[in-house]
């Protein structure tokens, strides 16, 4: 459990540059790997749990079997005020079988005790070092964000000045200039037509007045 809590650190802190290659997504493998530590932590404090249950009760046990020591001691010595011997022996007796067992709880209970204090030291390091790649986790989050900003912002940058748009708006500004051009165009020959027309009226009046005249030398007027 430890080892693959250490494990996945140093992928979290050494292999980012691996995951980019593969296309991997470094934010989505992040929260990945920080829900993986966190279930390492909490199968951690489930053992560090178990290991100060089995402490408690181990101590639990030492404690008993040093008072039946004490008791029977006691005991005896009553007995042999009492005037009995054998009952005192008796007493010293069993005095002696729950002196091997305090002695043999007890040792059992210093290694659980050694073991549950070095399971709680390694609890608090792994906590710590979650706490360390949490800060660390949402930096390299901010910097994986911003990076694909600008490769998205240097990519449209870079396509801007030779795009389709761009070469589709000249050629509609060129279709505009022609267009101008045409009405430009058609503007001159109707000018030019109106101005024949009005000569050639001029000239239809011209021929009316000199019949007119001719007509009235005719008459006599």
């Amino acid at each position: 459990m430890f080892q693959f809590f250490k494990r996945v650190k140093t992928v979290v802190g050494s292999e980012l540059n691996a995951m980019l290659d593969k296309a991997e997504d470094p934010v989505k493998m992040l929260d990945q790997f920080m829900r993986e530590m966190q279930a390492d932590i909490r199968d951690a404090e489930t053992a560090v749990a178990k290991q100060i249950t089995n402490e408690k009760l181990l101590f639990k046990k030492v404690t008993d079997a040093e008072q039946m020591v004490s008791k029977r001691e006691e005991q005896a010595v009553k007995a042999l005020e009492a005037g009995n011997e054998d009952l005192a022996r008796r007493a010293l007796e069993d005095k002696k079988v729950h002196a091997e067992t305090a002695a043999t709880l007890r040792e059992s209970y210093e290694r659980a005790k050694t073991d549950a204090a070095s399971l709680r030291s390694k609890l608090d390091e792994m906590k710590s070092e979650f706490n360390e790649m949490k800060l660390k986790k949402d930096s390299l989050k901010a910097r994986a964000e911003s990076a694909k900003t600008r490769t998205k912002m240097n990519r449209a940058m870079s396509n801007y000045g030779d795009n389709e748009s761009k070469a589709g708006f000249a050629r509609m500004e060129e279709k505009v200039l022609q267009y101008e051009a045409e009405a430009e165009t058609s503007e001159e020959r109707r000018s030019s037509s109106r101005s024949l027309d009005d000569e050639l009226d001029a000239l239809d009046d011209n021929g009316v007045e000199d019949e007119l005249a001719a007509l009235k030398k005719k008459l006599g007027k």
